[in-house]
């Protein structure tokens, strides 16, 4: 499956196969590298339209990032046959709260598509995209007790630094050199 994977800019054309990982995942779920915000309203056409447009400014270095946030770029991994089968997001800097809890890159895979290397691919692929960044190494957090998660991470050279009690649980802190 990996080989014939492929990371995509959030678009509104997958709409509804972004809706059936959504789904899948349950309404409200957070789904860590996606970009959802509390109130984002994906159900209708419009608002889902407006949700893309915002995941790609927040990718625009021309512009400056949201109070409180930074310039992050924005993944769907899809398969040959366009189902979204997670996502995956780079952010370019760190605040004082992604340094503690939630790292430079978030990622997520629909319950479905877990055990088939997916996450593992995924972060391959924008570790890459880390190094065009010009980061010269990236933290990656999982919660304490998501060992999957912990293997993608040290699969792909993740380095544990500590496990820390942060405002959104205890998590599991990893650099990667790049």
């Amino acid at each position: 499956m990996k080989s014939v994977l492929k990371l995509i800019s959030p678009t509104t054309e997958l709409r509804a196969a972004w809706l059936a990982s959504r789904d899948e995942w349950g309404i409200g779920v957070h789904q860590p590298g996606s970009g959802l915000r509390p109130g984002d309203d994906l159900d209708s056409p419009s608002g889902f339209a407006e949700w893309v447009a915002r995941l790609h400014r927040e990718s625009d270095e021309s512009r400056p990032p949201a109070t409180g946030l930074v310039h992050a770029a924005y993944w769907w991994i899809v398969s040959p046959e366009d189902f979204v089968l997670g996502t995956i997001s780079l952010r370019y800097a760190l605040t004082d709260f992604l340094l503690q809890a939630a790292g430079h890159i978030g990622y997520s895979v629909r319950p479905s598509a877990r055990g088939h290397g997916v996450a593992s691919w995924a972060l391959a692929e924008v570790l890459d995209a880390a190094r065009r960044q010009r980061l010269g190494s990236v933290l990656i957090t999982c919660d304490e007790d998501n060992a999957a998660s912990a293997r993608v991470i040290e699969k792909n050279g993740g380095v544990l630094e500590d496990v820390r009690d942060t405002p959104v649980g205890r998590k599991r802190r990893y650099w990667i050199g790049l």
